[in-house]
């Protein structure tokens, strides 16, 4: 089976030429989403990194939403902060509201030393059907 390469309306406008999400044989890899608002990328990003963290995180739930998946078909994640020592904590607990204690997908999270527009945070996902 070749791989779909999924475009959706619904998610937000990429900031740079990918697929939002590509899938091959059940797994679905899930583009690094941004804090963007799906419905006006041009708005300022939330403040904070507790808001920005939930936007990304509503923001893979659309594009999981789009592809017929849920927060339930996550087993790996990656996370990626401009101000790690600063909001870390922050993160994972607003990242954590997301998932059930007993269902949480392995991880990793790395400090960078920068994001597109800006941004606080990204998080990008693999799940499978």
């Amino acid at each position: 089976m070749d791989p779909i390469f999924h475009m959706l309306s619904s998610a937000p406008e990429p900031v740079a030429p990918f697929s939002h999400a590509v899938e091959k044989d059940g797994w679905v890899f899930v583009t690094g989403q941004m804090p963007t608002d799906p419905d006006d990328d041009s708005l300022p990003l939330p403040d904070g990194v507790e808001a920005q963290t939930r936007r990304v995180m509503d923001n893979l739930i659309i594009v999981l939403s789009e592809v017929g998946l849920g927060l339930e078909h996550v087993l790996s994640v990656r996370a990626f902060l401009t101000e790690f020592q600063r909001d870390y904590e922050v993160m994972n607990t607003t990242y954590a509201s997301y998932f059930p204690g007993d269902r949480r997908p392995a991880r990793t999270c790395v400090g960078v030393t920068g994001l597109a527009r800006d941004a606080l945070v990204e998080i990008d996902l693999i799940a499978k059907r």
